[in-house]
């Protein structure tokens, strides 16, 4: 899949494309949906596949820090995105002048003149353009530029699958019924990056990830399962936060020790996924004391996980 940031010279211009637009924060599985429709009509008509989304997202430019929390950054939407076998992600840039475009402009600018969109697809509750004036009606009366479908929201036991329920369930550690409105395990990823290496003082080395987002939709102490380092899964214990104890909480990272296992990390990309929560994060009166927790915190996932001792 091919990510899409600068449209003097996109790839399919000159033929046209399937395309989807919206958040898509999460990818769940009402989203997938959608997606899956966009696939099977650009097979049918022998054209590429494109979902367009913002970057940041609108929320995120209108309500700062009272923004809802992002359920994944951009790389990890690029990564489920591939595996579902889009051609193109494209990342249109939220800014100043997007906010006041008004929707008729962007009809014009964005989805006709830049991406040249013969077929769209939209989930029932889009809206766009300043004052949130664009809608499935106002989308029909450009029927010269392309054909538009409107999609029905997917239900779980009668709830609307959403990127809110799904933070809903996040936030209540509830990570079965999160699982069932993605349609796959909840996970952050990243790079491991150097931390401060206290860890390894006392036998506890960490790999750390820094969570590349405005607001955090997990804080915590997790146990989680890695993925990517090795063939297998690994498993381990994480805290995600900001350190209080170590840290003055100034920065959050996910924090992640993963059990039996010896090899450098550094520089690796991994995926974390969350499988239960332990406790909430919590500032200590001293190292000795956190210590004494971190082995606590590692003894009750083992337990939980299954993980065999050292």
């Amino acid at each position: 899949m091919k990510i899409i940031r600068r449209f003097s010279t996109t790839d399919f211009q000159a033929l046209g494309c399937v395309a989807t637009i919206g958040n898509f924060d999460g990818l769940h599985l009402g989203h997938q949906a959608i997606i899956e429709r966009v696939k099977a009509l650009a097979t049918e008509k022998k054209l590429p596949s494109v979902l367009i989304t913002f970057e940041p997202t609108p929320q995120e430019y209108f309500l700062k820090e009272n923004a809802p929390a992002r359920l994944m950054q951009w790389r990890e939407k690029y990564d489920v995105l591939n595996k579902m076998g889009v051609d193109y992600l494209v990342l249109i840039p939220f800014d100043a002048v997007l906010a006041n475009m008004s929707s008729e402009i962007f009809i014009e600018q964005y989805l006709n003149e830049k991406l040249n969109v013969k077929y769209l697809l939209i989930g029932d509750d889009f809206k766009f353009g300043k004052n949130r004036t664009g809608n499935f009606e106002l989308l029909k009366q450009y029927s010269h530029y392309f054909s538009v479908e409107q999609c029905n929201t997917l239900k779980n036991s009668d709830e609307r699958v959403s990127s809110s329920l799904i933070r809903q369930g996040l936030q209540q550690a509830d990570f079965l019924r999160v699982k069932q409105l993605l349609g796959r395990p909840y996970t952050m990823n990243g790079r491991v990056i150097r931390g401060n290496q206290r860890g390894r003082t006392i036998g506890f080395p960490t790999a750390n990830i820094a969570i590349l987002r405005k607001k955090s939709p997990l804080w915590g102490v997790y146990a989680v399962k890695i993925h990517g380092l090795e063939n297998e899964i690994l498993l381990g214990v994480a805290n995600l936060g900001s350190r209080p104890t170590v840290d003055a909480g100034t920065r959050v990272f996910l924090e992640v020790h993963i059990f039996n296992y010896n090899k450098e990390f550094y520089g690796k990309f991994m995926e974390v996924e969350f499988a239960h929560k332990l406790r909430d994060e919590k500032k200590f009166d001293s190292f000795e004391l956190l210590k004494e927790q971190i082995f606590k915190d590692a003894e009750a996932s083992r337990i939980f996980l299954g993980s065999p001792l050292r």
